[in-house]
């Protein structure tokens, strides 16, 4: 199993638009893909950067279906998501393998 996670810290007056937009645009498109097996939404409470910091996570059953995810699906998702809020978020991915 892999685990993709995508931290996203934007700026706090576009909270509520981005969580929306997340929630009713984003994870559903991603969660369409048929690719991921379950997702998550966190909130970083500690974050010692300016604005709020957002944890997004897919669990995905094996790299073929990442890479898959990856080059059809979030590739495009990443681009809507940078035209909409441009300019108002810094984003960074980890890609994780579970062990036990």
């Amino acid at each position: 199993m892999i685990l993709y996670n995508v931290t996203v810290i934007i700026e706090e007056t576009i909270n509520a638009e981005w969580l929306d937009w997340m929630n009713t645009q984003f994870i559903p498109e991603a969660m369409a893909s048929n690719l991921i097996v379950s997702k998550r939404l966190l909130k970083v409470v500690d974050s010692p950067n300016e604005g709020i910091t957002y944890c997004l996570q897919f669990i995905i059953d094996d790299m073929s279906a990442f890479q898959d995810f990856q080059q059809d699906h979030f590739t495009l998702l990443m681009a809507k998501h940078s035209s909409r809020f441009n300019n108002k978020f810094v984003s960074f991915n980890t890609l994780m393998e579970f062990i036990d």
